[in-house]
């Protein structure tokens, strides 16, 4: 018994379905202690072996985590829970920094592109049985990775960066295998691998990416992948360079069987050039998503790697959506082709914002972090009191929780909708929330 719920079943399949509707339902709420092994299998009439494989099942599907000693519970948040619900609403009067959007006055119009790609459907109408890649799009695609010294590999696009490196982990990976991931990270990339049944293993990061030494702990303590941002990290904006690059692919080189997937969501936002470590391991993947340089309901992203998981990828696909819409890949073609987005120019202006709000709260003795793209991060030692004084001064921002497993608390403001005039009030509002923190090793 939990309260006035009460788990039930006979085998272990239908144990842990049991505790999974308790979670659905509330009954079971975020941080409820789970009865121990041999007191369940006692009440319910089975082995406790029975008990022991359904605690299993519930880990290995990110419902339940065990602390040692003291038992196991419901995860704070678990997977059927996104980490994106853990956003403050913004009333009316405050300014939202906390959404994560890029500046819509940055983002290209698709008119012309649009337009272009009707008529070429009007000739040739998308129909079942053709290739799943629009051609010219391929070919712009590998050539903008051969450029920027991606190895060479198939070219797939998937519905946007999450959907591919989803794909890519169920290609290689099952349920129950170890995930290294980037903490402080992508809070989307954290719901996914416990949805998956997998298991996220945070990997501390400074300004140049992930330390290797963290890399090499995690991958020597049995992660079978590994997921890395090359540029503006989320929410550091950490980017990895051409030193930090050759330490992990020295580590990755002593880890052959270890999956790569490199997430390069910055593309075209960025002004840094990007440094790729695929090629060391058997299999790897290479994302290039177009979301924040030309717009997220695009939903398109393109993807390389070693022929295996390209192959996988595609075939997998093929037995789902099927592909990616003609008619949006020939769009973004057309942006391509015509230039639509001047890169330098959009990472001149997040910048500009981005080092103006570092510069001012460092004026003020704050520590914030955000090498590139469109996010700054602030570690706190009060995660919960920073959001809530920002608040009341008119200033809603992501608490940190969203985005860390183990690293000191922190919260991650978006400057895409900041301007001058706001810099200062915004860095006088955070000077005032913020408490003394450790200085940057985020983990």
């Amino acid at each position: 018994m939990l309260g006035e719920y009460r788990i039930g079943g006979r085998r272990a399949s239908d144990i842990a379905a049991s505790v999974e509707r308790g979670v659905a339902s509330g009954d079971l709420a975020p941080g409820h202690v789970l009865p121990p092994m041999r007191e369940l299998a006692n009440d319910l009439g089975v082995n406790p072996n029975t008990v022991a494989a359904a605690y299993r099942t519930l880990r290995e599907r990110g419902v339940i985590e065990t602390a040692g000693r003291r038992g196991s519970r419901v995860r704070p948040r678990p997977a059927s829970t996104s980490r994106g619900s853990l956003r403050v609403e913004a009333p009316p009067g405050v300014r939202d920094l906390g959404d994560g959007n890029p500046d819509p006055a940055l983002l290209p119009s698709l008119g012309e592109a649009l337009a272009g790609a009707a008529e070429a459907y009007t000739r040739a109408p998308g129909l079942y049985g053709d290739a799943a890649v629009v051609p010219r799009l391929a070919e712009l695609a590998r050539a903008g990775l051969d450029a920027d010294g991606v190895p060479a590999g198939g070219v797939a696009i998937t519905s946007g960066s999450l959907d591919a490196i989803e794909r890519v982990l169920t290609a290689h990976l099952r349920p129950g295998d170890a995930v290294a991931v980037e903490d402080p990270g992508w809070g989307a990339l954290l719901d996914l691998v416990p949805a998956l049944g997998m298991h996220a293993v945070p990997v501390a990061l400074d300004e140049d990416g992930p330390l290797p030494g963290a890399v090499e702990r995690a991958l020597g303590a049995g992660a079978r992948a590994l997921v890395v941002t090359d540029r503006a990290q989320n929410p550091t904006g950490a980017t990895v360079g051409s030193e930090r690059a050759e330490e992990l692919r020295a580590v990755l080189a002593r880890h052959p069987g270890v999956l790569l997937i490199e997430d390069d969501h910055g593309h075209a936002i960025v002004d840094l050039p990007v440094h790729p470590l695929a090629g060391v391991t058997e299999h790897w993947a290479f994302v290039r998503s177009v979301s924040k340089a030309y717009g997220p309901d695009l939903r398109l992203a393109v993807l390389t790697g070693d022929a295996l998981t390209v192959d996988r990828v595609t075939g997998r696909q093929r037995l789902g959506p099927g592909w990616v819409s003609g008619l949006l890949q020939r769009t973004v073609a057309h942006l391509w082709e015509s230039g639509a987005v001047d890169t330098a120019a959009v990472a001149r202006s997040y910048g500009a914002r981005r080092d103006a709000l570092v510069r001012a709260l460092a004026e003020r003795g704050i520590e914030a972090y955000g090498r590139t793209g469109m996010n700054v991060w602030v570690p706190v030692s009060d995660e919960t009191g920073a959001v809530t004084r920002l608040l009341r001064a008119g200033w809603a921002v992501a608490p940190g929780a969203r985005f860390r497993m183990t690293s000191p608390q922190g919260v991650r403001l978006t400057v895409s909708s900041l301007s001058a005039k706001d810099i200062e009030p915004l860095a006088d509002a955070a000077a005032q929330a913020a408490r003394p923190a450790r200085p940057v090793s985020y983990g």
